[in-house]
């Protein structure tokens, strides 16, 4: 759903299918038809993922949140809906942050937005209460990486909270899936955005994630402990919280 970065993986690393420079291009390019599509793509529901996500994020009564690969800043605006008094979105697609300040100021949120990349977040260590990023890491470079990234800003006690989709594993469904996203989704997607190629790499990306359970090892060798996650629509899409050690934020 939306993009990110730049720095080049490490040798053997797994992450996105395209390289940095394509990725951003690709979503510079949909930015306007994009928050339509994430509705469509999601039948409406990733409305209500975001709210649980922004909730999950402001559940130790975060204060300072990141979000990261904020896209158009749905997320940042529902975590400042939530209570987060102090939201950044982060993103490295310059048309994306330019819909989300016009979005931020039709509604009069206070959220400060920036162009960085996620694999070398400008901030310092332990600089935010939580973390969160919405079907933004399928997207960058090097996986690992960019969790121990985000867990590196992060307070002891602070919260990285993942949104993203997973490989759906149930024959029968997985069947379906596939189908929906393999060829509904990029004629849909071609049709509104008038971009086909930028919706037939979403499935692709999809499948060359990983799974809910490595990704929750990933968030672990990250030094994120306890590590949690829960399935929605129709084990289609993961929820993983972690928390970074340490004394919880006020």
């Amino acid at each position: 759903m939306t993009g990110t970065e730049t720095e080049t993986p490490r040798r053997g690393a797994r992450g996105a299918l395209r390289q940095p420079p394509e990725v951003r291009a690709m979503f510079d390019r949909i930015v306007r038809r994009y928050d339509l599509m994430n509705r469509l793509m999601s039948l409406g529901r990733d409305v209500a993922w975001r709210r649980l996500a922004a909730r999950e994020a402001v559940a130790g009564g975060a204060r300072q949140v990141l979000d990261v690969a904020t896209g158009t800043a749905d997320l940042a605006l529902e975590l400042a809906r939530q209570g987060a008094p102090h939201v950044v979105g982060a993103d490295f697609s310059r048309g994306m942050l330019e819909l989300a300040a016009d979005k931020i100021r039709g509604r009069g949120a206070s959220i400060r937005l920036l162009q960085a990349d996620a694999m070398a977040l400008p901030f310092p260590d332990g600089a935010f209460d939580a973390c969160t990023v919405a079907f933004g890491l399928r997207n960058m470079p090097d996986y690992e990486a960019a969790v121990v990234e985000m867990a590196r800003v992060l307070r002891p006690g602070g919260r990285l909270v993942v949104l993203e989709m997973t490989p759906l594993r149930v024959p029968v469904l997985r069947t379906l899936f596939r189908w929906y996203f393999d060829r509904l989704v990029p004629l849909i997607g071609g049709l509104i955005s008038g971009d086909r190629d930028a919706y037939r790499y979403l499935p692709t990306s999809v499948s060359a994630f990983p799974p809910a359970e490595e990704l929750a090892a990933i968030m672990t060798r990250a030094g994120l402990a306890p590590v949690r996650y829960q399935y929605l629509m129709m084990r289609t899409v993961a929820l993983h919280v972690g928390v970074k050690p340490g004394i919880t934020p006020r």
